[in-house]
């Protein structure tokens, strides 16, 4: 219960924040460009206010790009640019699917710094990154266990509590990406990335910290029985299930057959193509259409069902997160409803920000005490489903240049099969499980940096240009 009210806290404490920042840099901003305005209608002069002030800063906040958005996508040829932006994406995609959280935190400035495309062209090839990356850690997970208990490595039961609500917060997303300005996409991705970065981290000194003590029991045990007896292995797993009544996981890997829980994939699988295909029929409608809007809200009930059905088994007892062990069986309705939340609030960032979802169902997972390997091999499966979603999208809304794309995601593919194999041989080795959650914070940590340089600079330089910073407006918006 501890750990819940901690996370509600927290979650609470990011909705309070952000919308606090938002309205403050509304106010400032507009009184800001106000001034300009009046400025500049005045020839130069001051002395002067209008009375219609306010009515025009409003107007600033609420007027539309009248060009409408304009793509840039660089020629595709061989040079530095293109080897730069590879290494960096790789290495990129490595850290991400490692620490359940895709990289799209570096893909974009990659995109936009180095290759030369515009922002939301970059978000839309950085979720092309992202799924390819998801993918391939996928299919490297389905055959693994997990470390201390008799099950696969990848929750079900807990997919499918946040993957319905994932997708949907993707689909918002998206349509999110078009409306707001960039600089409100800044400042809420400033305040998320930094507390999400800090609580991992955080995590990961308490992970650390029992990681060590356990070590030492080892090595005390091992001094204890003698020169003669046989070297302790790194077994338990700090930060999972508590209870006594651990099985140790037969074999480290087996064959996906059986690995797999066939009713709960085939379940999400469902999910994802009625609403793949809800929005397929969105895209070939008429924007803003009665029928547009149908469809739209169709998506509800169907993310909101599933999830809905497995938090009622949770709550019920019929299901259980087994990787939390005992601790996993007894569950509060508040708490569902948080999480359902949680995986809302995931998938809008994703969707908006061209990010995996795991920048918040990673932390979100190790606060529930998920251990970490199970905490990224969940999250990158459930990231999987939304980030192919949003690639449908924007690939229907000709967001990203087709090759660009196949490029990167076949970087991205590569450097996760090589990542998590690295990791995972080091972690045996070394006994320290909490290398993937340091990796989860730095990850975010270096996206938040990056991510946020970049938007400020293009903030600036839109100020200093007296260009439209407003609202887009999502039924008049062409590519």
């Amino acid at each position: 219960m501890a750990e819940i009210g901690s996370t509600g806290k927290v979650l609470r404490s990011i909705t309070v924040v952000v919308i606090g920042v938002l309205a403050l840099a509304c106010v400032i901003f507009s009184s800001e460009q106000g001034l300009k305005l009046n400025f500049s209608s005045n020839n130069g002069t001051t002395g002067h206010v209008d009375s219609n002030y306010f009515p025009e800063v409003v107007s600033l906040l609420s007027q539309q790009g009248r060009l409408g958005y304009q793509h840039v996508w660089p020629e595709m040829k061989f040079g530095w640019r293109i080897v730069v932006g590879a290494i960096i994406g790789f290495f990129g995609a490595a850290f991400g699917s490692v620490g359940g959280v895709g990289g799209g935190g570096i893909f974009v400035p990659m995109l936009t710094l180095i290759i030369g495309f515009d922002a939301k062209s970059s978000t839309a090839i950085s979720k092309c990154m992202i799924m390819g990356a998801a993918a391939a850690t996928v299919y490297y997970n389905l055959k693994l266990r997990h470390p201390t208990l008799d099950l696969p490595i990848i929750d079900y039961d807990l997919a499918l509590l946040f993957q319905p609500m994932l997708v949907l917060g993707i689909s918002i997303g998206v349509a999110f990406n078009v409306i707001f300005a960039d600089w409100m996409v800044t400042v809420l991705l400033i305040i998320l990335f930094i507390v999400t970065s800090s609580k991992a981290f955080f995590k990961g000194v308490e992970t650390w910290k029992k990681e060590t003590i356990i070590k030492k029991e080892a090595a005390r045990r091992f001094a204890s029985n003698g020169p003669g007896s046989e070297e302790v292995e790194y077994k338990p797993l700090p930060g999972g299930p508590s209870t006594g009544a651990q099985v140790e996981s037969k074999d480290s890997k087996v064959s996906i057959i059986e690995n797999v829980y066939w009713k709960e994939l085939g379940i999400l699988v469902a999910v994802w193509i009625i609403i793949l295909s809800l929005q397929i029929a969105k895209n070939y409608s008429t924007t803003c259409s009665a029928a547009y809007w149908i469809l739209n809200l169709l998506q509800i009930p169907v993310a909101c069902g599933v999830s809905a059905y497995e938090a009622v088994s949770l709550y019920k007892g019929r299901r259980v997160i087994a990787s939390k062990g005992e601790a996993g069986t007894n569950w509060k309705v508040h708490q569902l409803v948080l999480y359902c939340s949680c995986g809302i609030l995931a998938g809008i960032v994703g969707g908006l920000l061209g990010l995996g979802g795991g920048f918040i169902l990673g932390p979100l997972f190790l606060e529930l005490g998920i251990p970490p390997q199970v905490s990224s091999a969940t999250a990158t499966f459930a990231m999987m489903f939304s980030a192919s979603m949003s690639v449908v999208e924007y690939y229907l809304l000709n967001r990203f240049p087709v090759p660009y794309a196949l490029y990167f995601m076949a970087v991205a593919t590569i450097a996760a099969l090589v990542g998590q194999h690295v990791v995972r041989k080091i972690i045996t080795i070394l006994g320290r499980a909490s290398l993937i959650i340091f990796i989860l914070a730095f990850t975010i940590f270096v996206s938040a940096i990056s991510l946020g340089g970049v938007g400020i600079v293009n903030m600036i330089e839109k100020i200093e240009e007296k260009a439209c910073m407003g609202f887009e407006n999502l039924c008049t918006y062409g590519v």
